[in-house]
């Protein structure tokens, strides 16, 4: 099984990145599929969630309409579209697979996003 992100990097304030998460090894649309970001020093925490079938997503409120998750099944791959960045959105970004009514769940390694100036 794994879940490997791409696409973090250093960013300035008010931009964009887009980041994406490949899964391998298990049955991709069985499982929700979420990110989480962990800041320094602090909790990790939730940011994004989607559907099976992709019908679905919600969002923490600190990202609300300015980051967006979409999910592919055909191509296996979950990515989060982080627009006009903050500060406080430097983090190492997560994905995670849960399936539903199990105990079943996968972490990815992280990508670091940095927004600075």
């Amino acid at each position: 099984v794994q879940l490997v992100e791409s696409g973090g990097g250093l960013v300035q304030p008010g931009g964009s990145l887009r980041l994406s998460c490949s899964a391998s090894g298990f049955t991709f649309h069985y499982y929700v599929m979420k990110w989480y970001r962990q800041a320094p020093g602090k909790e990790r925490e939730w940011v994004a969630g989607v559907t099976r079938d992709g019908g679905v997503k919600d969002y923490s409120e600190s990202v609300k309409g300015r980051f967006f998750i979409s999910r592919d099944n055909r191509r296996r791959t979950v990515s989060l579209q982080m627009n006009s960045l903050k500060v406080e959105d430097t983090a190492v970004y997560y994905c995670k697979a849960e399936a539903l009514g199990s105990n079943s769940e996968y972490w990815g390694q992280g990508t670091q996003v940095t927004v600075s100036s």
